[in-house]
């Protein structure tokens, strides 16, 4: 299965599809255009298509370093039965802490880029933390 760059959830390999989305709504088009579908419901019918993990990104904070949006990845998680790997906003070890935290719920992994390029994250230090973590 894939989509074409228009639609509101690509397919990457392996069967984890990205999500994208602004205070609950879905952007596509390079995050330009809000589709008015919320990314719950995008993300359980990706679920039922096969899907096997969502990556998802709140771009209100991506790149801003304001902090990971934890109460939305949490919510898509315990709506979905695969995994989520958060994305946007986060700042520090303590968006690291906070997502381990939440580890239960099925938030498996997070992805950073401006922390670590501004040097607000250690990607070593992230890491042990998060292995110290959740074991």
């Amino acid at each position: 299965m894939s989509c074409s760059a228009t639609e509101p959830l690509s397919v990457l390999p392996a069967g984890r599809a990205v999500a994208s989305a602004k205070e609950g709504d879905f952007a596509i088009n390079g995050w330009e255009k809000m589709t008015g579908h919320h990314v719950i419901e995008l993300a359980q019918k990706f679920e039922d298509y096969g899907v096997e993990s969502v990556i998802y990104t709140d771009i209100g904070r991506d790149g801003m370093l304001a902090g990971v949006n934890v109460d939305a990845s949490v919510k898509l998680s315990e709506a979905l039965k695969i995994p989520v790997i958060a994305s946007g906003g986060v700042s520090n070890l303590n968006d690291i802490k906070l997502l381990c935290d939440v580890a239960n719920v099925g938030i498996r992994g997070v992805i950073t880029g401006t922390a670590i390029y501004k040097g607000t994250l250690n990607f070593k230090e992230a890491n042990d933390l998060a292995e110290k973590l959740t074991g």
